[in-house]
């Protein structure tokens, strides 16, 4: 499941114009003190003393001790980047993301976060967040863990840094763009991080007890703090995030300090799949379930062991099939109700296919393998063997979007054995189908692609 996770929101990254990168898992304690974790989050950092290897590094003497910190998050590294090199208003935005690295899975000490972070010109805070906010539906659509609620966090009534100014222009920025997003949201006045103002997402575990996963969060503080700019004409304008059309203006070039947003989708991955865990209560989306499919045989003899041998090979397969890619460009795809899904991982992946071959009756392995929790059943016996079949049942997959039921290959299977022929099949008839190997894996592809 954490893989199918990790995957998933990497097939998503190109599409928003993200770039994952890797950054240190400690830095210096100078680096933290630049950009005011040092100050406001030193109780919650791991710190390590270590020598400095030689005079010319951070001005130390050889040999003399240094103070370094374990990365509580990765904004720091992703300010050193963009500080790598000069920046043109035509580079921008700039989006760096990165998987980083206390009950049960919700608080664990080591976490992988989805932290990712926008550098953008003043002038596209507003279509930034906003993209944001559509990346985060398109998401949580396809993990169907039903409603979250948005939650703006205000300026803390003590430790922050930055101008009180600065921060009621970043809080104003967040409510236009929640208020163009057309969804319910509230205020939570002094929750925001020490640097900025903050959207937090909030799920409902099936207990009713409410989880902080993603969050989107404003900040014109730690590129300052940094000294992160960027070169554009009208440069005064343009750190306001207005425009002109005045050529005398357009023709002064000057640096301007960047807006930094930072946005996790699914926060900590663990915790999500926490969630997915209680939620689903073993019977997971196909796309999800790390038992997506077994071939059960109906008896040990050598034609069906061998027969069952060939179709585990066919439906694992990842040979390409032909596949319509979306545009790289922004712009969310018109899919069924309740909204737009994310994009389908690429290239064909290879599926978990596990098969059982025992010679123990198919009654019991069938019992096993609903235990189990697995998506699909596929039953082969000595008929499926001579036709180049199998029998399956997809009756456990949740056909949230109606792909299953109306799905061609389930349709072409269903009438051939006298299907009525309607648009849809219901769900007992998809308890018994025959079909080919190589037709089960289309369908299987087809259930990755609209993540059900």
């Amino acid at each position: 499941m954490f893989k199918a996770l990790t995957q998933f929101l990497s097939a998503q990254y190109e599409h928003f114009g993200f770039e994952e990168v890797i950054t240190p898992t400690i830095y210096k304690k100078s680096l933290w003190e630049t950009s005011g974790h040092w100050e406001n989050y030193a109780e919650d950092m791991y710190s390590v003393t270590g020598r400095g290897s030689s005079a010319e590094i951070g001005g130390l003497q050889k040999g003399e001790d240094e103070e370094y910190g374990l990365k509580p998050m990765n904004c720091p590294g992703h300010c050193l980047i963009f500080a790598s090199k000069q920046r043109s208003y035509r580079d921008m935005p700039i989006r760096n993301e990165v998987s980083g690295a206390l009950s049960g899975l919700t608080r664990v000490r080591r976490f992988h976060q989805d932290d990712g972070h926008i550098f953008c010109r003043p002038s596209q805070i507003g279509d930034e967040i906003s993209k944001s906010l559509e990346f985060v539906r398109m998401v949580y659509t396809a993990l169907g863990l039903g409603q979250y609620r948005l939650v703006l966090s205000t300026r803390p009534k003590d430790q922050y840094i930055g101008t009180a100014e600065e921060w009621d222009n970043a809080e104003a920025a967040l409510k236009e763009a929640l208020k163009t997003s057309g969804q319910k949201w509230k205020i939570n006045e002094g929750d925001g991080a020490f640097y900025g103002p903050k959207i937090d997402i909030i799920l409902k575990d099936s207990d009713g007890k409410e989880h902080q996963t993603a969050t989107i969060q404003l900040d014109f503080q730690l590129p300052k703090r940094f000294k992160l700019e960027y070169q554009a004409p009208a440069p005064e304008l343009e750190s306001k995030g207005q425009t002109t059309d005045d050529p005398e203006l357009l023709s002064k070039q000057g640096p301007v300090t960047p807006v930094l947003i930072h946005r996790a989708i699914l926060g900590s991955v663990e915790r999500m799949m926490a969630l997915l865990i209680e939620h689903y209560n073993g019977y997971y989306p196909f796309w999800l379930n790390p038992r997506k499919a077994i071939i059960l045989t109906l008896n040990d003899e050598e034609v069906v062991v061998d027969w069952a041998k060939q179709v585990k090979q066919i439906v694992t397969s990842s040979t390409p099939v032909p596949f319509i890619r979306e545009p790289k460009s922004y712009e969310p795809r018109p899919l069924p109700s309740p909204g737009g899904l994310p994009w389908p991982v690429s290239p064909r992946p290879k599926l978990p296919v596990d098969l059982d071959d025992s010679p123990r009756s198919l009654s019991k392995k069938v019992l096993e393998a609903r235990r189990k929790g697995y998506s699909a059943i596929i039953v082969v016996g000595a008929t499926n063997a001579a036709r180049e079949t199998v029998t399956v049942d997809l009756s456990n997959i949740p056909d949230r979007f109606g792909f299953l039921s109306s799905d061609r290959n389930v349709l072409q299977a269903l009438a051939g054995t006298g299907y009525p022929g309607t648009e849809s099949a219901t769900k007992q008839e998809l308890k018994r189908l025959e079909i080919s190997p190589q037709s089960l894996r289309s369908i299987f592809d087809g259930l990755l692609r609209s993540y059900q």
